[in-house]
């Protein structure tokens, strides 16, 4: 009996414990600050290509984008965006995506998915 006693004590007093350690890799919504993420275009290819990248619900998005030719990035998400950039370097907001779910981030030009938006 004392031993069943002393084992319930331990692990009521760890429990705290435990429970504050309980991270998480996905993002929550009490994050701040924008996710931000570098895109390279050149010629033909683009950088990141297709990655997954989680990212909070109402969260923003940052592409710094350098390129080699102006072009457009199309953002599929309710609302679609349409976010136009510069040959040389751009910084291009993507507006908080306020539904989970996964966003394509694509270029029509190339007609590639440069990353996928995760979002929870």
């Amino acid at each position: 009996m004392r031993r069943t006693v002393a084992c319930l004590a331990v692990l009521l007093c760890s429990l705290p414990a435990l429970t504050a350690c309980g991270g998480s890799d996905s993002p929550k919504e009490a994050d701040t600050g924008p996710k931000v993420i570098e895109v390279t275009i050149e010629g033909e290819s683009v950088t990141p290509n297709g990655e997954r990248v989680e990212v909070a619900v109402g969260q923003q998005v940052e592409l710094d984008v350098t390129s080699d030719a102006p072009g457009t990035i199309h953002v599929h998400s309710t609302p679609e965006q349409e976010l136009d950039y510069e040959a040389g370097t751009s910084t291009l907001t993507i507006e908080g995506i306020d539904k989970p779910g996964t966003v394509d981030v694509e270029s029509h030009e190339l007609e590639k998915v440069i990353v996928q938006l995760e979002v929870r």
